[in-house]
C-alpha cells in the first residue's frame, strides 16, 4: 500500500470512528429521554413500595419511586419537603398504604387534584384504627392486589406483565401463611403483651390474646404510670411473651423481663430494608423463626 492510500484509510477509519461515536451518543441520548419520559409510579413508604416493586418487575415502561427513605419507618409524624412535592408533581399515581398513615395526604390530595392516589390497605380489613395491616400475610396479600388492580387500570399496556409478577410474588406469599396456620394450630390461644400497634395483627393472625397494649415509637416516652400499668398486666391477667419493636421497646421489655420473667420477642416491624425485592418475604420469615423459638415450636 502505498503512502497515499495509507492516508486515505486512516482518514476513512477515522470518519467511521466519528459516525460511530456519534451514532453512540444519540442512541444514548435517546434512551435517556425515553427513560425520564416513563410514567412515574410513587409510592408512600417501604411495605407499598416493596409489593409494588415486585408487581412491576423488570418492567422499563414505568419508573418507581418511594417517597420517603427505606429507613424512615412509619408516617404517622412525617412531613413533605419541597422535593416530596416536587416528586408528586411528576407522579401519575401514588400508591399509600391509607387507614391514616400517611397523615399528609389531603394536603397532596388539594395541591394535585389529577393525581391518581389508591390507598392501597382500603380493603385489607383493618383491626379497629391500626393502619398497620401489612404485618398481617393475608392482609398483605390483598394489599398487593390492589396495588396489582390499580397499576393494570392506570397501564393497561403492561397488564399481563403485571399479572404475570403479582401471581408469582402472591404464591410466595402463600407459603408464609401455610407457616402461620401451621404454627397458629399449635400458639393460638395465648396470652402475650403488645408493645407496638404493629403486632395487633401478629396477634390477630395467629389467635393470640393480647393481655396488655402500648404503642411504642421513636416520640413516644413511656411514664411511670404506664410501664407500672404493664407490669400489673402481666402478673394478674397473665402473659408468656411481649411482643417487642428491638429499635423502641427494649429498656421498656427489660424491664417487664426483670420484674415479672415475662419472655421477649423482637420482632420485625417491616417498615425498613435494604429495598430488595424479597425483604418483607425475608422479615416475616425471621418473625415466623423467632415465633416458633418464642413458644418453644
Amino acid at each position: 500500500m502505498g503512502i497515499k492510500n495509507k492516508y486515505v484509510f486512516t482518514a476513512v477509519l477515522l470518519c467511521l470512528v466519528s459516525l460511530c461515536a456519534v451514532l453512540f451518543t444519540v442512541i444514548c441520548n435517546g434512551s435517556s429521554k425515553q427513560r425520564e419520559k416513563a410514567p412515574l409510579i410513587v409510592t408512600s413508604f417501604y411495605p407499598v413500595y416493596i409489593a409494588a416493586a415486585n408487581v412491576i418487575g423488570d418492567c422499563e415502561e414505568v419508573k418507581l419511586q418511594n417517597l420517603s427513605e427505606p429507613q424512615t419507618g412509619c408516617l404517622h409524624d412525617f412531613q413533605l419537603t419541597t422535593e416530596d412535592m416536587k416528586l408528586l408533581s411528576n407522579a401519575e399515581i401514588f400508591l399509600v398504604n391509607g387507614g391514616g398513615m400517611e397523615s399528609f395526604l389531603t394536603d397532596v390530595a388539594k395541591q394535585y387534584p389529577h393525581l391518581t392516589i389508591t390507598e392501597t390497605a382500603e380493603d385489607a380489613g383493618f383491626l379497629s384504627e391500626n393502619a398497620h395491616v401489612f404485618m398481617s400475610v393475608p392482609r398483605y396479600r390483598s394489599q398487593v392486589a390492589a396495588i396489582t388492580d390499580s397499576l393494570c387500570r392506570q397501564f393497561p399496556k403492561q397488564e399481563e406483565e403485571f399479572r404475570k409478577n403479582a401471581l408469582a410474588y402472591d404464591k410466595k406469599l402463600s407459603e408464609l401463611q401455610t407457616q402461620q396456620e401451621e404454627l397458629k394450630t399449635a400458639i393460638a390461644g395465648k396470652k402475650i403483651v403488645s408493645l407496638h400497634d404493629a403486632f395487633e395483627y401478629v396477634a390477630n393472625d395467629y389467635g393470640l390474646i393480647v393481655s396488655y397494649r402500648i404503642n411504642l415509637d421513636e416520640e413516644r416516652q413511656t411514664s411511670a404510670g404506664e410501664a407500672a400499668d404493664l407490669l400489673s398486666a402481666i402478673l394478674t391477667k397473665g402473659a408468656q411473651t411481649a411482643f417487642v419493636e428491638e429499635l423502641y421497646g427494649r429498656d421498656l421489655a427489660k424491664l417487664a423481663q426483670k420484674e415479672t420473667g415475662i419472655g421477649i420477642c423482637y420482632l420485625d416491624s417491616l417498615t425498613r430494608g435494604d429495598g430488595s425485592l424479597d425483604s418483607y418475604i425475608d422479615g416475616m420469615q425471621e418473625n415466623i423463626s423467632r415465633l416458633k423459638k418464642a413458644f418453644g415450636e
